[in-house]
């Protein structure tokens, strides 16, 4: 868990974990991509900083959006326009779902890869790297969503 002194350190309030969090996910976007890039061009050796990156940013990611749950709670969706109300629960529930197979996915593939296991690593890549993909990508739009597209009502009740 991180500890509270750490926020007040680099200047953050538990409350701007969001947007940090969509940083996270949108920097752990450009790195799948740019990892994608490399290794169709053969330089493996930027495929695995980039990847590496990408799982670093990642964990960040995850400490971050633990820590901001467990001490800001969470924030409902209130938007009632039928068609974006579902559209959001449905990339929601997607998101979710998938998230929580990132990191075993990625976990694995990172080791197949290090450890130059390549066949059973693309194979399990087939799968690990869209999915993390997506869910990078989805965390920014749930965010945006969430905060600026239509935010919710809940905001003043949760902000100091």
């Amino acid at each position: 868990m991180i500890d509270a002194g750490w926020f007040t350190l680099v200047g953050l309030s538990v409350y701007q974990l969001p947007a940090v969090n969509a940083g996270l996910n949108a920097l752990s976007t450009a790195l799948l991509l740019f990892g994608w890039f490399a290794i169709r061009r053969g330089r493996v050796d930027a495929h695995r900083r980039s990847m590496l990156s990408a799982f670093a940013v990642s964990a960040v990611f995850l400490g971050c959006y633990l820590y901001y749950h467990r001490h800001a709670g969470h924030v409902r969706f209130t938007y009632d326009v039928p068609v974006i109300k579902y559209g959001y629960y449905a990339m929601l529930f997607s998101h979710i779902l998938l998230a929580i197979a990132v990191p075993p996915l990625v976990i694995w593939a990172i080791y197949l890869g290090l450890k130059n296991r390549l066949d059973t690593h693309r194979r399990v890549v087939a799968w690990a790297w869209p999915i993390w993909l997506y869910v990078s990508v989805t965390g920014v739009l749930i965010y945006l969503a969430l905060y600026h597209f239509w935010p919710s009502t809940d905001l003043p009740a949760i902000m100091p």
